[in-house]
């Protein structure tokens, strides 16, 4: 590793290089990054211009429609990425290595040391599974039988080329690192771009990759404004585009792409408590997590909890709300939020609670505590709003009640057995479908539920969530066709890869006479 994370201070500033052509190179200007916990300016990256995009251009127009490898080309790049799997994954299990990642993912997110960790493990989880042989089979085919004797169909999975990879910054290392080696794992050519504040965490990754095998010039990493990398898109017109972050940025590329995208969207996630209450220190627990964990800034964060009675009459709002109080930002169970102020959180809580029957339950506040937390940056109490679930039905208000603020706010409602079909509409009104929770162990409830949502992933029974790691299975949104996953083999397949037929058809019958046209 080329830094060490202990010593990034303002003083002593880390420096980020692009990567193009398979060389790093700084830019003509510079931008600095502000440190989310102490303030100062504590990372250099390149402020790429648009003079200097010809380079991008230029790597972009190096790979063909047909990729860097297909399943009929350079086929042993397939096991060449395995081997840098293998390699790779070895790297991520030494302890120092692991400390090294998440201390510098801590520096530029600051988040629980845990949740840091977490995604090392994740990575290197998808690493071992894809080592040795698993990237072959990624692209495994399939043959049907033709009409007659030498006709034979096959399926392929295909790459598409040039494409892109942008990611935001809750996750620096688990979503833009899957997300580019799925796309390298199909045989296309990424251009990644990460949200400044955190790419130097991807920027170690890669030089990582290089070290273990991976060409260096089978990606590009880009460090510039948004202007920037939207004009180097429209410039090289990628076969594809995976966005994971805003919907207002996600609706821009998808005009901007002439709809070549996929999305992995923020969403606005629900949880509903079931009618049967039980395990309520657990579920208590868990509900805490997923809506306050990393302050909220995970994109399946709890955003709206729908509690059933029984739950409020047996004291779970006062549950909740002493979890949240045991957050402290100088653990890190609190977070500096890094893309919305406290103002404008404070703004949200406030047309939330104008609305007719609406109560603060907690926090509603900034930070108390003494902090060194930047104005850029949000620094904002553990926050739960309660709106009646009639309220939040109106027209006038189920917009607002239903807006994600990417921190730890979430909305709290209430409902009963004889308005279950309110909470569905509810559900069916929302416009983004990411993840979602059923805590209940009833059968029929759970039937009933799952029967009538749609969102991509979903954990029921009495451990329910809506945050958690995709170790073991897909993870995207549902009910859009430009939907995107991530990590498991559906997912790459899905999102990296087209399906391509070629039917061979070799043998003309020796007798044959041409016929009269038809």
């Amino acid at each position: 590793m080329t830094l060490n994370p202990d010593d990034i201070s303002p003083e002593s500033p880390a420096e980020c290089f692009n990567l193009v052509g398979g060389e790093w190179r700084r830019a003509a200007a510079t931008r600095a990054i502000v440190d989310p916990l102490h303030g100062g300016d504590f990372i250099v990256v390149p402020d790429t211009q648009l003079s200097e995009l010809d380079h991008y251009v230029a790597a972009a127009a190096s790979c063909p429609k047909s990729g860097l490898h297909n399943p009929l080309k350079a086929p042993d790049r397939y096991v060449m990425y395995g081997d840098v799997c293998a390699r790779t994954a070895a790297v991520l299990a030494d302890p120092e290595v692991v400390e090294f990642f998440a201390k510098l993912i801590q520096r530029v997110v600051p988040k629980h040391i845990k949740q840091c960790e977490g995604e090392v493990t994740a990575i290197r989880q998808f690493l071992q599974t894809f080592a040795g042989d698993g990237v072959r089979q990624l692209a495994r085919s399939f043959t049907v039988p033709g009409d007659h004797f030498g006709q034979q169909s096959c399926g392929y999975r295909w790459p598409f080329g040039h494409v892109a990879v942008i990611t935001p910054f809750n996750f620096p290392l688990e979503i833009p690192s899957m997300q580019t080696l799925s796309a390298l794992f199909m045989g296309n050519r990424p251009l990644l771009k990460v949200d400044e504040k955190v790419a130097v965490v991807m920027e170690q990754f890669v030089r990582l990759l290089i070290d273990c095998g991976m060409p260096a010039t089978d990606l590009d990493m880009l460090f510039s404004d948004g202007l920037i990398a939207n004009e180097l898109l429209n410039k090289t017109q990628p076969r594809l585009t995976m966005f994971t972050g805003s919907q207002h940025v996600a609706e821009k590329l998808c005009a901007d792409m002439r709809g070549r995208v996929k999305l992995e969207d923020a969403g606005f996630d629900w949880k509903i408590l079931g009618p049967d209450v039980g395990d309520f220190d657990f579920v208590a627990w868990q509900s805490d997590q997923d809506a306050y964990a990393f302050s909220g800034q995970k994109c399946s964060a709890q955003s709206i909890l729908f509690m059933h009675s029984n739950w409020a009459e047996a004291g779970f709002v006062n549950a909740i709300r002493n979890r949240a109080e045991m957050r402290s930002l100088s653990d890190l169970t609190i977070s500096p939020i890094m893309s919305v102020t406290n103002e404008q959180i404070e703004t949200h809580t406030e047309a939330l609670l104008a609305i007719p029957g609406a109560k603060l339950l907690f926090g509603g506040r900034p930070l108390q505590t003494p902090h060194n937390i930047p104005s850029v940056y949000g620094s904002f109490e553990p926050t739960a709003v309660f709106v009646p679930l009639e309220r939040i039905m109106e027209d006038a208000h189920f917009e607002l009640a239903t807006t994600e603020i990417f921190g730890p706010v979430q909305v709290v409602t209430e409902y009963n057995d004889t308005n279950l079909c309110t909470v569905l509409q509810a559900c069916e009104r929302m416009e983004h479908h990411l993840t979602a929770a059923v805590v209940s162990n009833d059968a029929p409830f759970l039937a009933t539920v799952l029967a009538n949502t749609v969102n991509g992933t979903t954990y029921t029974g009495r451990r329910g969530r809506t945050t958690g790691a995709p170790a073991n299975h897909w993870f995207g949104p549902a009910g859009d066709p430009r939907a995107g996953g991530i990590h498991t083999i559906e997912a790459i397949q899905q999102t990296w890869s087209g399906h391509r037929e070629i039917l061979s058809d070799m043998l003309v019958p020796g007798d044959w006479t041409a016929p009269n046209p038809t």
